[in-house]
């Protein structure tokens, strides 16, 4: 029989290490029996995510110049209802150029293909291309350069 019991006050017990040591998981076995607790960390981490790319977060060059050609109206005047925005696929970090320095993959009034890389998001250390789901012209981009970005959150419009 199992010498660790796997009751409430065991998970409770896991829950208080967890939040005194900020692990984020802790996993007990014994035999066939196994105790896994897990929490989530509040958005509030994700602001840290540049500093794990500091050599990206160090390189505002490539955010500077589109953010400058954009129109005056912010993000919040763009919903991802609206015809020809592109949204975000998945929680991450928004990256405009392939790496620290090098040119931006669009500007506003750029022509794009069906399938050109607009720019990446970075989500738990991987780079994701986000692609343009249509060919048309660039009229805005929405976020800048090193900057978190929630699931359907409007990156960039193509008419």
């Amino acid at each position: 029989m199992s010498g660790i019991s796997f009751g409430p006050d065991a998970i409770r017990a896991l829950a208080q290490i967890l939040r005194e040591t900020d692990l984020t998981e802790i996993e007990l076995a014994d035999g066939e029996s196994r105790l896994r607790v897990t929490r989530n960390i509040a958005m509030a981490a994700a602001p840290a995510a540049p500093v794990a790319v500091p050599a990206v977060a160090a390189a505002p060059a490539p955010a500077a110049a589109p953010a400058a050609t954009r129109p005056a109206a912010g993000p919040a005047a763009v919903s991802a209802a609206t015809p020809g925005a592109v949204t975000s696929p998945m929680v991450g970090v928004a990256y405009l150029a392939p790496e620290p320095g090098a040119a931006p993959f669009i500007s506003p009034g750029a022509q794009v293909a069906a399938g050109q890389t607009l720019l990446l998001i970075e989500a738990m250390k991987t780079f994701n291309q986000i692609k343009a789901p249509k060919a048309g012209t660039v009229t805005r981009i929405l976020v800048e350069s090193g900057t978190p970005v929630e699931y359907g959150e409007p990156l960039v419009v193509i008419e």
